[in-house]
């Protein structure tokens, strides 16, 4: 195989992807463009107006943009930790899901701690949390994990796309695109030519990177629950919170990543690259972690109702009154459904697969919601002003906006990336091909003197 005419082929297969716009991928733009203005002028109305705007109350102080900071950086951690796994075994499924699974880490990262801010209601004393942090406080944990996983999947991210920098940069040298372009290629590719020396130490520097990823994902996720779990209010304080939000994210890392393939593999026509071996693979993962996650839901609400504290009883109270069908649809529907689908070989196809993982999302988002909201509206010390709207949260079209608006940014980030550089990674690709002709090569010895 002639690895550089084999580069010129996938350049000129993926080029489409790229170069290209269609009627429906303007409108999909357009359309996100629009959700996002209309999140601006939201946010210009609570930066105004203030949380008045919304439905946070002095009882209820989190509502549900906390809910989606919770879910978006659960995302993330998940994603670092399913990109590490993959990469640090080289399996094969790389070659074809790592860009998705890297891209959504990185976006899932950026975009989730936005949320905290908007639960701020001082954004001019935001520089506090960095010149007077304290230690003590697992706030100041939190952003420190944060930041330092930004960096470490910013980095990682990088590397990855290294390969198919030079590749489009030596690919497109003479072909008809901007300028603008072919230095950026040239510029991020920062002198990279596959050379074995250097192929040989990018590939070791991406796999070290692998472990340190697997390993902030952990310890960054599990900051994450401390916050909650190191308080004393019913719900909260649980000694199995951090494993409990682990698995909860590798829950839903799993079931965005086969939305996302779903999405891209029939957008990008790319059938070939992401198979139903692909999506038979997710599904089983996703029912190996959906019965993990289903053991850790029954033990946390089994452990309370057993308890009999009045504490404990209260919020069960709560979540089986006011919280009933929300309740059943995220612990029952949402963890029960996925695996009477999955559990069935026959059924693990690819529509059902990815019907499977929506449900999923959707789930695991509510189940945040149950973990945040009911949690407040039951609080450990006596509410003194017994006002509806103080005691009860509703979110307002504000925060569903604002709510909207990150998901279509997301969106956005993701599709603008995806005109940049392939959503199948080209180096991948030529590494799987040309170990597939090495192991035929060693199996037929004889062929190969011939």
């Amino acid at each position: 195989m002639n690895i550089d005419t084999r580069k010129r082929e996938l350049v000129e297969e993926f080029s489409p992807m790229f170069n290209k716009s269609s009627l429906l991928s303007n409108i999909w733009i357009g359309t996100l463009i629009l959700i996002i203005l209309v999140g601006l002028y939201a946010f210009v109305l609570q930066l105004m107006n203030g949380h008045e705007v919304t439905g946070m109350r002095d009882n209820v102080v989190w509502g549900i943009y906390i809910v989606n900071f919770i879910f978006f950086v659960c995302l993330s951690y998940s994603g670092a930790f399913i990109a590490g796994v993959l990469h640090f075994f080289n399996s094969p499924l790389k070659n074809s899901i790592s860009r998705i699974v890297e891209v959504i880490t990185v976006l899932s990262l950026v975009i989730g701690p936005i949320f905290i801010l908007l639960c701020i209601g001082r954004l001019d004393r935001l520089h506090y949390l960095f010149l007077y942090p304290r230690i003590q406080s697992p706030i100041t944990w939190d952003i420190i994990a944060i930041i330092t996983d930004l960096i470490g999947c910013f980095i990682y991210l990088y590397l990855t796309f290294i390969p198919d920098f030079a590749i489009l940069r030596d690919a497109t040298k003479d072909a008809e695109i901007p300028n603008w372009r072919k230095k950026m290629y040239k510029f991020l590719a920062i002198g990279y030519q596959d050379t074995p020396t250097q192929h040989k130490r990018l590939h070791k520097t991406i796999r070290i990177m692998s472990v340190m990823i697997i390993a902030m994902a952990i310890v960054a996720y599990s900051v994450l629950a401390w916050i909650f779990s190191l308080t004393v209010q019913p719900g909260w304080n649980s000694t199995i919170f951090a494993p409990y939000f682990i698995i909860s994210g590798l829950y839903s890392g799993i079931a965005v990543i086969i939305i996302a393939m779903y999405i891209i593999r029939k957008f990008y026509k790319l059938e070939k690259y992401i198979t139903k071996i692909h999506f038979f693979s997710g599904g089983v993962m996703l029912l190996i972690i959906s019965l993990l996650y289903g053991y850790f839901t029954f033990s946390e609400y089994f452990s309370r109702w057993f308890s009999h504290k009045k504490h404990d009883v209260d919020l069960l109270n709560t979540l089986f009154s006011r919280y009933f069908w929300q309740f059943i649809f995220a612990n029952y529907f949402g963890i029960l459904m996925p695996i009477a689908i999955l559990f069935f070989k026959k059924l693990r196809t690819v529509k059902l697969v990815t019907i499977a993982a929506i449900i999923s999302v959707l789930g695991i988002w509510l189940n945040k919601y149950l973990i945040v909201v009911p949690t407040l509206e039951t609080p450990y010390l006596p509410i003194q002003d017994t006002r509806a709207e103080f005691v009860h949260y509703t979110a307002t079209w504000v925060e569903w906006s604002l709510s909207l608006t990150g998901i279509a940014a997301f969106c956005l980030f993701f599709t603008l990336i995806l005109k940049f550089v392939p959503a199948i990674p080209m180096s991948g690709i030529i590494d799987l091909e040309i170990g597939k002709q090495s192991k035929k090569e060693k199996n037929n010895p004889i062929v190969t003197e011939f």
